[in-house]
């Protein structure tokens, strides 16, 4: 495994190497659209460290499991649609928290007086934290 640094990139041929891939293997991934490294001036393929751990994905998919290319890109792309998703859930949990949570469970005077007094319900939140 390529150790792991901030913001390192890493030649083709340095990566083929280190995952005992042929570079042509590597430039079949960027065709198909599953890997896409960044490219210098001159036209130099160089992989970050998301690049690689996505190529870890991706041969492990293809050894291990004998995912073909195609199921590969389904199922990259279903990890970032997944990813989006979760991304987007936190955030909705976050407006609830900041704007909701204030609303539904603040005593204010009118609710000290009204005929009917309002019960107080639990809203559950990420890691179990209830908002009072």
């Amino acid at each position: 495994m390529v150790k792991k640094a901030k913001n390192k990139k890493y030649t083709i041929s340095v990566v083929a190497e280190q995952y005992d891939v042929h570079p042509q293997t590597l430039r079949l991934y960027e065709r198909e659209g599953l890997i896409t490294p960044s490219r210098s001036p001159k036209g130099t393929r160089y992989y970050t460290e998301e690049d690689v751990e996505r190529l870890e994905l991706i041969l492990n998919l293809t050894r291990d499991l004998g995912v073909n290319l195609a199921g590969v890109e389904i199922i990259l792309n279903m990890r970032e649609k997944m990813n989006q998703m979760q991304r987007e859930f936190e955030n909705f949990l976050q407006y609830i928290r900041d704007n909701l949570g204030y609303e539904l469970f603040s005593k204010d005077e009118r609710s000290k007086s009204a005929l009917v007094p309002r019960s107080r319900i639990a809203l559950v939140v990420k890691e179990g934290k209830r908002i009072e």
